[in-house]
């Protein structure tokens, strides 16, 4: 790829109009909200990352994002079944207001089903999921049936209606409906769907490659020697595991000093191998940052001062991937450098955006209500998520308490959550009692 290739490159969509709508670094810092909007607006100009799909077994396909709905080739269930053990007999049988009275002619088990003919006043012993014999259309579960002396059931009056407790062929799935829309990333609940339509293997995306290093001169690799004035790196562990919760494929590129010519070949390394890059740190107004200037000669970003805490800084754009004759986009996130605005930056800013560019149905988190267990200082005026805790309190409600200090460098505090409470930008001081936003983790990752 060359460096010099110039930000009008057909690869790269054009983003012009929707920077243009932003304001300087130094004015009003921007809502949440509206960035949001804009990521999505921006990477709906050139959809999800292109790339031939995979056909893939089953059991390797958990978090994967399935690339054509699959349609069912069977009807679910394949033939009219009892949803209970009891006694299968024709409905029409049954005598208003008063009990009924059958002879037993047989036994139907799970995948040995009964296969002869049943007389009007007769019923056959059937247990769940057997196939209902001919002309039965109803089950009378076994505790409501009697067992005389001779061997026939007796059923009370009113105990059940024609047609009660059987499951009719085609009644959860028929042949031909959508079971999974493309999209959709699969769940171990899916992959055993997929499996009872006697299906192996699926259609999905190819992972995306995200690509991630951290920028500072500051910073170093966990187990080297730690100088004066400098810290362990954790950013990009944290995005890196971040990135492969989602199902995609992590590449690490490691710590690049804050020098130009570094900065160029990491950018430069990240576009022949990958399809987004994650940087952290170098996205601020500083004078010893030079990442803007490098992405201006590789591509386009913008540069947003976000009204939210933690995470202040905040870049987004496009480079130049591939080569002059498969030129494609690789897209960029910039991410501040204090640990925990870098990882709730990701969550907040950048998650949903990764999954719309791998062909996913992005979700937006869970979203759960919790009883504040103290009081929250905030400012209105911008977005606040800080680190909770969630738990029950006496009379048994959801109720969230803080994890301490929530200083954005505090990364302890964001190991001892499950949750992040959510202050929007309107959002004054919070009291004891209050009700409050909260992202589990588990809806998050």
């Amino acid at each position: 790829m060359s460096e010099n290739r110039p930000i009008t490159d057909p690869a790269l969509p054009d983003l012009a109009a929707l920077f243009a709508r932003l304001p300087a670094h130094d004015e009003q810092a921007m809502p949440v909200e509206r960035v949001q909007a804009l990521l999505h607006e921006a990477i709906a100009l050139a959809g999800p990352v292109a790339g031939p799909f995979e056909t893939v077994p089953l059991h390797q396909a958990l978090d994967r994002v399935l690339a054509v709905t699959v349609d069912s080739p069977i009807d679910v269930p394949a033939h009219d079944n009892a949803a209970m053990d009891g006694h299968a007999l024709d409905g029409s049988a049954l005598r208003p207001g008063e009990p009924t009275e059958l002879d037993v002619v047989g036994r139907a088990l799970a995948g040995q089903p009964f296969l002869g003919s049943t007389p009007v006043r007769g019923c056959v012993r059937i247990m769940t999921g057997a196939v209902m014999p001919p002309g039965l259309d109803t089950v009378v579960p076994q505790e409501l049936c009697e067992t005389l002396a001779d061997g026939r059931v007796r059923i009370p009056a009113g105990a059940v209606r024609r047609g009660d407790h059987r499951r009719a062929r085609g009644e959860d799935l028929a042949i031909g409906r959508p079971a999974l829309l493309a999209g959709r990333r699969l769940r171990p609940a899916d992959l055993g769907l997929l499996a009872s339509l006697g299906l192996t293997s699926v259609v999905l995306h190819r992972r995306l490659r995200v690509a991630c290093f951290s920028t500072g001169d500051e910073l170093r690799a966990a187990g080297e020697p730690l100088p004066p004035g400098c810290i362990y790196d954790s950013n990009r562990q944290s995005l890196l595991a971040s990135v492969q919760r989602l199902g995609m494929e992590a590449i690490d590129l490691g710590i690049v000093p804050d020098q130009p010519e570094a900065l160029t070949r990491a950018l430069q390394s990240a576009c022949r191998q990958a399809d987004v890059v994650l940087t952290s740190g170098g996205v601020s107004a500083g004078d010893a940052d030079h990442t803007r200037d490098v992405i201006a000669r590789l591509g386009q970003a913008a540069y947003c001062k976000l009204a939210m805490r933690p995470g202040r800084p905040f870049a987004f754009g496009a480079l130049a991937g591939g080569t002059p004759d498969q030129p494609r986009t690789v897209w960029l996130f910039g991410l501040p450098g204090n640990p925990v605005a870098s990882l709730v930056s990701f969550h907040v800013l950048v998650r949903q955006a990764l999954e719309r560019l791998a062909g996913a149905d992005a979700r937006p988190p869970v979203v759960l209500t919790a009883r504040s267990l103290e009081a929250i200082r905030k400012r209105a005026g911008r977005s606040e998520y800080l680190r909770g805790r969630l738990e029950r309190d006496p009379d048994g409600e959801l109720a969230v308490r803080l994890t301490g200090a929530q200083g954005s460098g505090i990364l302890r505090s964001l190991s001892e959550a499950d949750a992040l409470v959510v202050l929007p930008q309107a959002q004054g001081p919070v009291a004891p009692g209050d009700r409050v936003e909260v992202w589990p983790f588990d809806g998050l990752i």
